[in-house]
């Protein structure tokens, strides 16, 4: 019998009509011979409404706390999930993730996980259970709940695939696979059959809504191979694996746009070494993950100066203002500016690697479609900007069209 680890998000798990409706999807596959680990999200709108509550007690909630009251979110749907897997005939038991050996650092609501002991998850499974995980959350070795940040579910899925050395690993969500950019922006877009570990990260990280960046990273580097499918359809999804050649002829893979992005300027920053260490250093003490960086250096009079900005989540901006402000007799900056009313535009390919003008075609597109760009960033297999967020939709919707139509 092949072992399959399938994940259920939050709008697969929305109501209990979606639950049964899930049951009985896990029932066939089971029927058919195979051992099933299912992953769930909390229900849909759930963790919101949880993160509510608690700023309606404490406006800047206590970390720790606000991960013990996040947890039950998933903790719900595993049970419920598990009642109507018995309201069907099956055998099943749910699991909290230190139940099924999740072992986290002690970083809360942004926890990654250090390894998994899965010996209840085998044993469950040689009784012939079908064994539900709640996903997005561990705890530390100390025993603290810990919760692994947005998409977390996605992460232990495919952590867990790893871990139980799954055959397959399925990731059900509301979209029936990974587009060349999203549908709802790019009516054009079109389902993918297949993408490599390395396009799928970056399209991940830089704002495509399908997968968790850090549950692709696990999956690239334990070899896992899994397929992002629809809840709602029998359709067959993405696969994401590993590199082929033929997937180098695809110049450009995708189109993201991520609106969840924040600027940051500090101006008149002395011009010195050991200033750019000084700035990020309070920023990585207090977990704040820094993505594009831009420099510029001015020598007018006085002490040579530099202004310089960087993106940020916007969740985190009002952290990473007040890691910079605490330190500010150190770092002597004029002023901070932050801008919210920012996006971020990628387009990404494995491609990019042996051809070249992917840059020039997309800065032509922005510039015919009268979009201004405030920062550049480039890697290997993908091509980043920052522009006003209010041309976002049309921003994508012209690279779209310049590579993909």
């Amino acid at each position: 019998m092949s072992l399959i680890v399938q994940k259920y998000g939050g709008t697969s798990v929305a109501n209990t009509d979606r639950i049964k409706s899930v049951a009985e999807r896990v029932a066939r596959w089971r029927a058919h011979g195979h051992r099933i680990v299912v992953v769930v999200s909390a229900m849909s709108g759930v963790t919101d409404g949880l993160i509510k509550l608690a700023r309606e007690v404490m406006p800047r909630p206590t970390e720790r706390e606000l991960d013990v009251l996040l947890a039950t979110g998933e903790q719900t749907t595993v049970a419920l999930a598990a009642m109507a897997l018995h309201a069907l005939g099956v055998e099943a038991v749910s699991l909290t993730g230190a139940q099924a050996g999740i072992v986290t650092d002690g970083v809360h609501t942004k926890a990654r996980i250090l390894n998994i002991t899965p010996r209840e998850v085998h044993a469950l499974l040689e009784s012939g259970n079908v064994v539900i995980v709640a996903g997005f959350q561990g705890q530390t070795p100390s025993g603290r709940i810990t919760t692994l940040g947005r998409g977390g579910s996605d992460l232990t899925a495919v952590a867990l695939a790893g871990a139980l050395r799954a055959d397959l690993c399925q990731i059900f969500t509301d979209v029936d696979g990974v587009y060349t950019a999203d549908p709802r922006i790019v009516p054009a877009a079109r389902k993918l059959e297949e993408i490599s570990y390395d396009e799928m990260l970056e399209l991940a990280s830089l704002g495509a809504k399908v997968m968790q960046s850090r549950s692709v990273e696990i999956a690239k580097k334990f070899g896992v191979p899994f397929e992002v499918r629809s809840s709602f359809s029998e359709e067959p999804g993405t696969m994401v694996k590993e590199e082929t050649e033929s997937m180098e002829e695809v110049v450009i893979r995708g189109v993201s746009l991520d609106r969840n992005q924040a600027k940051l300027t500090l101006v008149g920053v002395p011009d010195q070494p050991g200033i750019a260490a000084a700035v990020f250093k309070p920023l990585t003490e207090s977990a704040v993950n820094v993505d594009m960086i831009v420099q510029n250096v001015s020598h007018g009079g006085g002490e040579p100066a530099t202004d310089l900005s960087f993106t940020v989540e916007k969740a985190d901006l009002a952290k990473a203002t007040a890691a910079i402000e605490s330190a500010k007799d150190r770092l002597r900056y004029r002023e901070i500016l932050t801008d919210e009313s920012v996006a971020k535009l990628s387009v990404v390919g494995v491609g990019m690697r042996s051809h070249p003008g992917v840059a020039s075609t997309m800065f032509d597109a922005l510039a015919n479609a009268n979009v201004n760009i405030q920062m550049i960033s480039t890697s290997e297999i993908k091509i980043s900007v920052v522009i006003d967020l209010e041309s976002g939709e049309r921003a994508t919707q012209a690279v779209h069209a310049a590579f993909l139509e």
